[in-house]
């Protein structure tokens, strides 16, 4: 792609997001979406490839059908109410609706279907750009609007969070895993948003961080299925030999940084009179658990070539700037410590 098309693009993703992120008014929010959505369309369908042009399109209809149905919600909402605030959502129905669409945008269950498929379609770097900055506009308007419907929430937290570990199990594609991976991740923070909005925040930015490094080093491995990670043991040892860490850290185990988000949620839930909730999505963690050690087996303790069918990628040197994969594999591994202090800014 010609560099002054991909930086106009980047762009355009950057000032949809940060448009959404300061406006108070559902239009400008409703304009900054979509900026966001039109942004990254070039960017996924640049590989014309099938499979690269279906997920653009499947992308391109649900996000347009999220977009129609969270402007018809505010325009509801205004001619309920009279106002146009993004806080000042107060009748339920357009709320409800609200949320509906948000969940869509972001693929929570059971809005989810779409996000595997796009998921696999697309190169692991516009994948990348999906799974973490196309989450933060929708976010942000989650987080300010506090829905009235507080069960809703709940359970659209904990439906993504089975469905996040359930739909993974059968997984071999390295790309459905992290968007079922992250349908699972959106659940928990969706589930404690009503209670503690700055820990959901703390989720979502440590769910960033290690899908940050999860998909630089498949890509650093070029790694699309669990057939082909089996070689990178020759290609890239120490890498491989980290890389069961960054897995179990996704999983939740300590001590590693993912333990510390669902440690803080669980006892959020527990604090707010709902731990069956709580002891629910706890055991979702281990469906996911499942698929993480899976892979992390394939990784390191399976030999290419095996009887299944795959082929030997050349071990060319790589090009890829490795500094972000350390920054961030060594945040995904190491910062557990730090939750007491984490939880004293969160309480404070």
């Amino acid at each position: 792609m010609n560099p002054y098309i991909l930086a106009t693009l980047l762009f355009g993703l950057g000032l949809g997001t940060t448009i959404t992120f300061t406006s108070s008014h559902w239009l400008l929010a409703w304009m900054g979406l979509e900026m966001n959505t039109l942004a990254i369309i070039p960017l996924m369908a640049q590989h014309h490839h099938p499979r690269a042009v279906e997920a653009t399109t499947k992308y391109f209809l649900t996000q347009a059908a999220a977009a129609a149905t969270l402007l018809f919600a505010s325009v509801t909402n205004a001619w309920l109410t009279g106002q146009w605030e993004i806080q000042q959502i107060t009748h339920p129905l357009p709320n409800t609706m609200i949320t509906l669409a948000l969940a869509l945008k972001i693929g929570l269950a059971p809005l989810h279907a779409w996000l595997p498929e796009v998921l696999q379609g697309l190169s692991l770097t516009t994948g990348l750009i999906l799974s973490t900055w196309q989450k933060l506009a929708p976010f942000a308007l989650i987080l300010q609007l506090q829905p009235s419907n507080s069960t809703l929430l709940i359970i659209l937290g904990l439906t993504s969070t089975f469905v996040g570990g359930w739909g993974g199990l059968n997984q071999t594609q390295l790309r459905k895993i992290l968007a079922y991976s992250s349908i699972a991740h959106l659940g928990w923070m969706i589930i404690v948003l009503q209670f503690s909005p700055s820990l959901t925040l703390l989720t979502l930015l440590i769910y960033l961080i290690m899908t940050f490094s999860m998909f630089l080093m498949f890509k650093l491995n070029k790694s699309t299925n669990i057939n082909t990670l089996a070689t990178s043991w020759t290609k890239a040892p120490a890498l491989t030999a980290l890389t069961p860490l960054i897995l179990l850290s996704l999983g939740g185990l300590p001590p590693l940084t993912g333990f510390m988000p669902k440690w803080l949620i669980i006892q959020e839930l527990t604090k707010q009179g709902l731990a069956p909730t709580a002891t629910l999505a706890a055991l979702s963690a281990l469906l996911s658990l499942y698929f993480y050690l899976r892979l992390s087996y394939a990784m390191t303790l399976t030999i290419s070539p095996n009887n299944l069918t795959s082929f030997t990628p050349w071990r060319l040197p790589s090009t890829q700037l490795t500094y972000p994969l350390t920054i961030t594999t060594a945040m995904t591994i190491c910062l557990l410590p730090l939750t007491p202090a984490i939880s004293t800014l969160l309480t404070s």
